[in-house]
């Protein structure tokens, strides 16, 4: 064999194993589900959305508390989660006062303990899916900041929103940019000890949610899977595909169709898939109908018993 036929082929040959390996490492790059050991475990907490219309604040803007209930702060919502016995309180971003400072999370969170009612932890609402420069860039600007207050408040889980299916159907390179954005604000998050959970909100599919899950590949990062945001012909199959990837589950008490009919979710089937899936840690209650100070206690005591707690 010529010398240079020689190289040309040994050439050949190491592109080839490179091309292989690298098609190996690209297939093995998918991140596995949560691995959990034991029993399935819950503890039952309550979102401060559910009393959204009674807050004084709704992200940073005064508005008028509706006047069927009882004005609340976010001080009187965790005196309500104790009341009612729930384990845990879900500190939603939006109610907080207007520039809250660290004395202000502080003292929450020190009331909190002294109630013996865990912070389940925050949720935000942000869009990652809104393409590269200035608008992206605060939007990751933001999260950052409330990544901090959050280990201030000692709260263990931020929700965030990854985007919509919309944006990324229109245009499929905003994946990829929602994608950096999470890993860009996780490895953050993890110096603080803090979980991101990227919920099912925007239309984002099942598959969408998987894709999201298993690219990022931060530990910091899992699914904040909520029971009503799957607008599917079997939203329950879509919760049971994605329940292996999360570290916080918001309970809603309805369903919708992609036709926009609304119905009542199957608590017991939804405790089922949680158990079945081996699910550990906080179930939120979030309610989203008419007159929460009536029903959420009701639901509450029905969520109990779907859950088996």
């Amino acid at each position: 064999m010529k010398r240079r036929q020689f190289i040309q082929n040994t050439l050949a040959a190491g592109t080839s194993v490179a091309l292989a390996c690298q098609s190996l490492s690209s297939a093995s790059v998918a991140r596995e589900p949560i691995a959990r050991s034991g029993p399935p475990r819950f503890q039952l907490a309550l979102a401060a959305y559910s009393f959204r219309s009674y807050f004084s604040f709704m992200k940073e803007r005064p508005q008028k508390p509706a006047d069927d209930g009882p004005a609340i702060d976010m001080a009187g919502f965790i005196d309500y989660c104790t009341m009612h016995g729930f384990d845990a309180a879900e500190l939603t971003s939006y109610f907080f006062d207007p520039l809250p400072t660290a004395d202000y999370f502080l003292e929450l969170k020190r009331k909190a303990f002294e109630q013996g009612v865990a912070i389940s932890g925050t949720a935000i609402g942000n869009d990652f899916t809104v393409g590269k420069g200035p608008k992206l860039n605060q939007q990751i600007q933001d999260a950052m900041k409330w990544i901090d207050n959050a280990a201030i408040l000692g709260a263990p889980h931020i929700r965030f929103f990854a985007g919509t299916k919309k944006q990324i159907d229109e245009q499929p390179e905003r994946m990829p940019e929602a994608i950096a954005a999470l890993e860009q604000c996780a490895e953050h998050a993890a110096s603080k000890g803090i979980f991101l959970g990227v919920e099912n909100h925007g239309q984002l599919t099942a598959e969408q949610c998987l894709t999201i899950m298993q690219q990022v590949q931060n530990p910091w990062v899992g699914m904040n899977l909520d029971t009503g945001n799957f607008i599917s012909d079997d939203p329950y199959a879509d919760l049971t595909q994605c329940v292996p990837y999360a570290v916080n589950v918001q309970v809603k008490t309805t369903m919708k169709s992609p036709s926009g009919k609304k119905s009542p979710a199957d608590l017991d089937r939804i405790g089922k898939i949680l158990r079945d899936a081996g699910y550990q840690g906080f179930v939120v209650l979030e309610y989203e109908e008419e007159s929460p100070y009536t029903a959420v206690p009701k639901v509450a005591d029905s969520l109990r018993k779907a859950l088996g707690i």
